[in-house]
């Protein structure tokens, strides 16, 4: 019994290998399950302790699928996914086997070299072109569909490096989920259909611990980007915010559009990234993602009256329970017009 008089809650999970069930092999076994969520491109990571006190548990092989779902016991659970087996090692005395799995949807031809140009285009051609290439949906933000790229390069660079700083370049952030890859502003919390995504409500009682921090941004009052005019055979820049204290940005762009973008980009980034906060909850959501809002109540007023925004999910499964630790950042301001 808690010890508000109410029968303690129980995690629960179902695993499957390669679609075949192992939830009751490993129920009893199962020491620690620890499923990391992340935002971008960045693989969600699945780990799995099991004890192997008898020796009858059978090594997986590498590059199996794990399907996992989690939740608490008598209620539905939420599907997380699908993992590939990265990682086996069997260890002891006591013996036990742990597992290592990567996120499915970035595996394949995801970790290639391509070279390619891409010139007088469109974020949306872009990034629907390397989701064809790669079996994916295209999920793209209406807004970032239709922002023109005079040119771009990738040389000798995978599609998961290309895409992250075409993201960064642009403030959005690329990420595979469910067989879609999606495209989206960040800090915007919202779908790639442009629908505002609600936010959830964490309140003081619901932590353990929580960290908060902020830091000096040097006081940047704006970011100045450089591109070359071809016409005026000149340099010319262009600015996002007040030239007060601007930052300079050091690479030089192929036309005034793209410098704009990667100015009012990095400057989003600087006011969207002066606090941040995490935090372990007691009793884990199997239902939370990156890019949702959040509201923090019960704790300090700045924390309270910061508009946050979830990028990264830990969910804990063991002995103690089940429990979430989060990491939040500060909202962006919205786009420049």
């Amino acid at each position: 019994m808690s010890s508000f008089g109410k029968p303690a809650r129980s995690p629960d999970y179902r695993l499957a290998i390669n679609g075949q069930q192992i939830t009751p092999r490993v129920r009893g076994r199962l020491q620690r399950l620890t499923l990391t969520d992340r935002r971008g491109l960045e693989a969600d990571q699945l780990d799995i302790v099991l004890t192997d006190d008898d020796g009858q548990l059978a090594l997986p092989r590498r590059g199996v699928e794990i399907h996992v779902a989690i939740g608490w016991s008598g209620e539905p659970l939420t599907q997380r996914g699908t993992f590939i087996v990265d990682e086996i090692e069997h260890s002891g005395s006591p013996d036990t086997l742990s597992i290592r799995a990567s996120s499915a949807n970035l595996r394949g031809q995801f970790p290639v070299k391509r070279t390619q140009s891409w010139h007088r285009t469109t974020i949306g051609d872009i990034v629907t072109t390397i989701a064809k290439r790669h079996d994916l949906n295209p999920s793209i933000g209406q807004a970032l569909r239709i922002v023109g790229v005079a040119h771009i390069d990738q040389t000798e660079e995978s599609d998961i490096n290309f895409l992250t700083r075409l993201a960064e370049r642009y403030d959005a952030v690329a990420t595979v989920k469910a067989g879609n890859l999606l495209f989206i502003p960040a800090g915007q919390a919202t779908t790639a259909n442009g629908l505002e995504i609600p936010p959830i409500i964490i309140r003081r009682q619901d932590g353990d611990q929580h960290r908060y921090s902020v830091t000096d941004r040097d006081s940047y009052s704006g970011v100045v980007a450089a591109w070359h005019d071809t016409d005026g055979a000149a340099r010319r820049d262009v600015l996002a915010g007040t030239d007060d204290n601007p930052k300079r940005l050091r690479s030089i762009h192929a036309s005034e559009e793209d410098a704009l973008a990667a100015a009012r980009a990095e400057w989003q980034r600087l006011q969207r990234g002066v606090a941040e906060f995490g935090l372990t909850l007691a009793e884990g959501r199997a239902n939370i993602y990156p890019e949702t809002p959040a509201r923090c109540v019960g704790w300090k007023r700045e924390i309270e009256e910061t508009e946050w925004l979830l990028v990264e999910v830990r969910h804990d499964i063991g002995d103690a329970g089940y429990t979430n630790s989060l990491q939040f950042e500060t909202r962006g301001a919205k786009p420049a017009q």
